[in-house]
Formats: C-alpha cells, structure tokens, sequence
C-alpha cells in the first residue's frame, strides 16, 4: 500500500512539474496558472502523504477559520471529498478568472476508478494563492 501511494505521488508531481514546464513555456505574459497549479498540487501531495499540517497550509483563511485546526479540515476532506483526499490522478482544464479570485477547473480520477470534475476556487493573498473551497461532481460519462 504504501509502495502504491509513493507511485502515485511520484507520478502526480512527474505529471506537474512536465505540464507546468510546457506552461512557463507558453506563456510569457506570466499568468498565475503555474502558481495555482503548484498550491493546487502541493495540497493534493500533502493529502496524499496524511500531511494534515501541510495541506492546510494551502487553505485560505476563511477555511481555516471555519475548521479551527488542521486535523479537523483534514477529517472533513476525508469525509466529503475522497476523490480529492486519494486522488490516482489530477488532469488541469481551464482557469477561469474573476473579479478577486480564480477558479481553477480538474478533472480527478478518485481512489475508485472514477472520474470527478472539480472547480476550485483560489484568492491571492499575500502568502500567495490559497484555496477557498472546492466544489466536486462525478463527470459524465461518455465515449
């Protein structure tokens, strides 16, 4: 099992740091998708690894306001958001801009086999971006 989560956090960040290179590369208007998909990533990682301490350091202030302490946003992502908490793999969409925040759209395969759409929402703060919630749906299926 834990061979297993070694190969599946050594592959979701061979699959950023591959995409983000092809990113950084594309864009020299230095949009703030690199950065976004790095908290993004390292909030996932940090789940992966049962890091409460790491992953909620990802978290906006409002989030960590509302779940007092990292075990306790830990436990709520367990319970609400398995496909997130053990993601097998995460593919970036679109980056949505708004008036004071980003939404950044993924697709995630869950610790299932199937397939979930998500959109988080991202503020910059002066810690850099941190995430603000996370709405998730399994995505259709189709052929």
């Amino acid at each position: 099992m834990k061979l297993r989560r070694y190969l599946v956090l050594a592959w979701i960040t061979f699959s950023f740091i591959a995409g983000a290179g092809l990113s950084w590369a594309d864009s020299p208007d230095q949009t703030p998708g690199p950065d976004i998909r790095a908290v993004i990533i390292s909030q996932i990682v940090a789940f992966a690894s049962d890091d409460a301490e790491a992953a909620w350091q990802y978290a906006s202030e409002d989030i960590q306001q509302q779940f007092v302490s990292p075990d306790a946003f830990m436990a709520m992502v367990r319970a609400r958001y398995p496909a997130v908490y053990r993601a097998g793999s995460i593919e970036f969409l679109s980056l949505v801009p708004h008036p004071g925040f980003m939404v950044q759209m993924l697709r995630i395969k869950g610790p299932n086999g199937r397939f979930w759409d998500s959109a988080y929402t991202l503020t910059e703060t002066d810690k850099g971006w941190r995430i603000g919630g996370v709405v998730v749906e399994e995505a259709e299926s189709g052929i």
